[in-house]
């Protein structure tokens, strides 16, 4: 991925990649997105855009596990996520989901992961703090709570399913309020080029349809010409 790529995906929307993944493929049928309403911590904020930095919790029952081997996990967990190449995503399936409980998304966790370099988490479980948490860094989550329950690590650096979605280590992310998304890496060559016709495609209906005057006549004359520059 370039830097001027980075770039242009930090600007845009997750359903603007979306699409542009289909133009990028040539057809319709991309579909490694999340599913249901997530809500995000940071909605007026840029999309968070990175490589997945993966683990799973879980926080609704105490651990089975002796406290040292859930310390060193832990630890294990931050090391992995400093070490992260940027840009990264951190994305954690809590396995307590649907019935999470407890926030690993609050204040004092965000700000590390900034600290680390991350752009930002992705999870099916919850978040808090809302109001504190560092600018920059925004949480697409799956609930709001108050509590931190008995959360803990369970794995690091494995696959993770989040709302549908499976994400591996690696994977290139895009999310914001709408959701998330896979990047599949055959098409990053060409998105910039994509996300770019797409843009330029859908002004030949938004114009129209914001100056005054605009009916259907007018309407059916850009959707016209609207498809035939799809084709």
């Amino acid at each position: 991925m370039t830097p001027t790529l980075l770039t242009l995906l930090r600007q845009v929307d997750t359903p603007t990649v979306c699409n542009a993944i289909e133009v990028a493929q040539g057809k319709r049928g991309f579909d490694a997105f999340t599913r249901g309403t997530m809500l995000c911590s940071a909605p007026d904020e840029p999309a968070m855009v990175g490589y997945a930095r993966t683990a799973k919790i879980a926080a609704v029952t105490p651990p089975d596990e002796a406290p040292e081997v859930i310390r060193a996990r832990r630890m294990a967990y931050y090391k992995y996520m400093a070490e992260a190449p940027s840009p990264a995503v951190t994305v954690v399936e809590d396995l307590d989901y649907p019935h999470a409980i407890g926030a690993y998304w609050g204040e004092i966790n965000t700000t590390v992961h900034k600290g680390f370099g991350i752009s930002g988490a992705l999870t099916n479980g919850v978040m808090r703090d809302l109001g504190d948490l560092p600018d920059g860094f925004p949480v697409v989550a799956g609930s709001i709570g108050p509590s931190h329950g008995f959360v803990h690590v369970k794995e690091i650096d494995t696959p993770v399913t989040i709302f549908g979605l499976t994400i591996t280590p690696g994977d290139l992310v895009h999310a914001d309020r709408h959701g998330a998304l896979v990047v599949p890496p055959e098409v990053i060559p060409e998105l910039e080029t994509a996300i770019s016709k797409l843009l330029k495609t859908e002004k030949i209906v938004l114009d129209p349809a914001r100056q005054p005057g605009f009916d259907f006549a007018r309407f059916e004359e850009a959707w016209s010409a609207f498809e035939r520059s799809r084709t």
